[in-house]
């Protein structure tokens, strides 16, 4: 069983006024998962994404594949 904490960050790009979710990146070698939670609510709810779940999210973004907000 690991004890680690999740280590959050946020994108250097998000300056957009707070509307930001937060990964832990750190969590994939030990659990396989990236947690990800919105960083106006640090205590409420954490999703927790298969590792090549996020990897195919951000390249899907990267891409261009979701529009713009």
């Amino acid at each position: 069983m690991t004890t680690e904490s999740p280590r959050w960050f946020t994108s250097s790009y998000s300056s957009n006024g707070g509307n930001c979710v937060e990964v832990a990146a750190d969590l994939v070698a030990s659990r396989g998962v990236v947690p990800v939670r919105d960083s106006k609510d640090l205590t409420g709810p954490t999703l927790n994404l298969r590792a090549d779940a996020f990897v195919g999210f951000v390249a899907g973004v990267k891409a261009g594949a979701f529009g713009t907000v």
